[in-house]
């Protein structure tokens, strides 16, 4: 994995979930004291500074997603959004910013239904389905502002394929 820059950045969870990055467990409790997870991004150049996940996370990698030369992290969360009131997977992109983590975007959402992603070749290669049974894989690059449509790998296809398609 390519995080010599982005190497100083530690995930810190309640479970283990990403096999490409060392993952240190921490057990924490909400006010009425049950056990929740907890990710916390940290950069150890600044040792107070941290970037508290109350999510579930699913994923985590690294790359240079806004092409700035510098490896950014990319977590995916399990949440609700404003504009999507249901429990889906979303992407957080965070950077390091004169060695503080500092968001980059905090995505609600790219194209379809989020299943799972990826960083590929400069683009956040994307997992997706309809929800109604059909599957597809799409690149996003960044733009300024956030992800936009770069192309699809392959669309309206089943499940099994989507995935062979996504694990290239």
């Amino acid at each position: 994995m390519k995080s010599e820059k982005f190497a100083t950045v530690l995930l810190i969870c309640a479970f283990f979930l990403c096999n490409a990055f060392p993952v240190k467990a921490k057990n924490d409790k909400d006010a009425e004291g049950r056990n929740f997870s907890l990710f916390t991004l940290h950069s150890s150049l600044h040792r107070l500074n941290e970037w508290r996940l109350p999510y579930p996370v699913y994923r985590f990698c690294t790359g240079d997603v806004d092409g700035d030369g510098q490896e950014d992290a990319l977590v995916g969360v399990i949440k609700k959004t404003r504009f999507h009131r249901e429990m889906g997977r979303r992407i957080f992109i965070f950077k390091l910013v004169d060695g503080k983590v500092r968001p980059l975007w905090l995505g609600s959402r790219l194209g379809a239904t989020l299943v799972d992603f990826r960083f590929v070749d400069g683009c956040v290669r994307a997992l997706e389905t309809n929800g109604k049974g059909k599957y597809g894989v799409t690149d996003y690059r960044w733009n300024d502002f956030g992800m936009t449509f770069e192309r699809f790998i392959i669309k309206n296809t089943d499940q099994e394929t989507a995935i062979k398609y996504f694990d290239l």
